[in-house]
């Protein structure tokens, strides 16, 4: 992978969320000051919403980072196509409440006197929520509900919902989510990053991946990239994974405007920019060897006879001392009327070797588009796959 080729000690731009390449732009800055406010309070709902991609998910990885936690019980459920009688029991299960044969109202007293339990030890118990838009109205209620736990004055739980811009509009317009709306103490849309951010992003998580300047980046990228990803931050991950893909397929080591052409042109399934100038100089050399220009023949004798150039009059005395040490293998010095064979002979092998050049210098684009394709779905695949097991995960630790 292209990690090897630049020396990196890690995959800079993977799309699974970690909370190790935070990156705090403006609009992160902003949702992580709400987050904190909310934690300060330690009672009702906090809500994060963004576009796919915001970062939503690393923001909040990079929040539990940093709690305590010897005073804060925290639990992820990230799997939300639930009903409220399910949504209860991954609650429980995130918590590491056993709640098996256990009916709902059971399984609410299970998580009540863990609550409890954990409030007299000192700890408080925080629940995230993300993909919070997949949510029904009745377990958004559910929620409530068990927001509704408190030890004297002091509340239970607090809730973090993350979800995407549509869950901003369900909340704001639901009839049914009013007491909801009330318990809500900070809400924060994660904008894209502006253009201005890009360079550091890309600096950033590149340098935290063992960046040493190997490839170096071209200024004028960066008004390319933001033109391509709009800012989003996956986005612009899942684009810079295939410019450093393309990047050591093309074994180059400064990625400028023509590798970021290259891998739009990939992306559209165009020819690429570097296959084009190949194809035109292939094409320069085939033009040439079907209408070759002339060669500046020998000079003639007298008698007419081509007279040899000085460097086939070398190889021709190379040839009769060959002869004159070797007179047992019965050879003789050509004539001179051999001269022009010789000379021709030299010139259907120079067009001979054209041929072989072009035939391989067509083989190995060929070569390199199928090598860069086959890497592409690599990183797709490896991005899936580590998007998955990145969750399974997460379901294990709150199992």
């Amino acid at each position: 992978m292209y990690d090897a080729f630049y020396g990196l000690t890690a995959r800079p731009f993977q799309l699974t969320p970690d909370p190790s390449y935070y990156f705090e732009s403006a609009t992160h800055r902003k949702a992580l000051s709400y987050l904190g406010y909310g934690l300060a309070q330690g009672e009702g709902f906090i809500v994060v919403t963004g576009d796919i991609g915001a970062g939503k998910s690393t923001l909040v990885g990079y929040l539990m980072q940093s709690i305590d936690r010897a005073r804060m019980t925290a639990a992820t459920i990230v799997t939300t196509q639930l009903d409220a009688y399910d949504l209860v029991q991954m609650a429980a299960e995130a918590f590491g409440i056993d709640t098996s044969g256990l009916d709902k109202a059971a399984s609410l007293k299970s998580i009540e006197n863990f609550l409890h339990a954990e409030a007299r030890t000192g700890r408080r118990c925080l629940l995230v929520i993300d993909e919070a838009q997949n949510l029904s109205v009745g377990a958004l209620e559910e929620l409530r509900m068990l927001s509704n736990f408190q030890l004297g004055s002091q509340a239970l739980l607090q809730i973090f919902l993350l979800g995407q811009p549509e869950f901003r509009d369900l909340l704001r317009d639901a009839p049914d989510l009013e007491q909801l709306r009330q318990r809500v103490i900070a809400t924060h849309h994660l904008e894209p990053m502006d253009a201005s951010e890009i360079e550091p992003y890309v600096a950033h998580r590149l340098t935290r991946a063992g960046w040493a300047g190997n490839p170096a980046l071209s200024p004028e990228i960066y008004p390319m990239l933001f033109a391509q990803t709009a800012g989003i931050p996956r986005k612009l991950n899942n684009f810079m994974n295939r410019v450093m893909l393309m990047g050591a397929v093309e074994r180059v080591h400064v990625i400028d405007a023509s590798i970021i052409d290259a891998v739009i042109a990939d992306m559209a399934e165009k020819p690429f920019a570097y296959e084009a100038q190949m194809s035109s100089r292939i094409a320069h050399r085939e033009e040439t060897l079907a209408d070759p220009t002339p060669v500046e023949r020998s000079p003639r004798n007298d008698n007419g006879v081509e007279q040899m150039t000085p460097a086939l009059t070398a190889v021709g005395n190379d040839y009769d001392e060959i002869c004159d040490r070797s007179p047992e293998t019965g050879i003789h010095k050509p004539a001179e009327t051999d001269t022009r064979p010789v000379q021709e002979l030299s010139l259907h092998q120079t067009d001979t070797l054209e041929a072989r050049l072009v035939a391989l210098e067509e083989q190995i684009i060929e070569q390199n588009d199928a090598l860069r394709r086959v890497l592409s779905t690599m990183i797709d695949w490896m991005d899936k796959e580590g998007s998955v097991e990145a969750r399974l995960q997460q379901n294990n630790r709150a199992a």
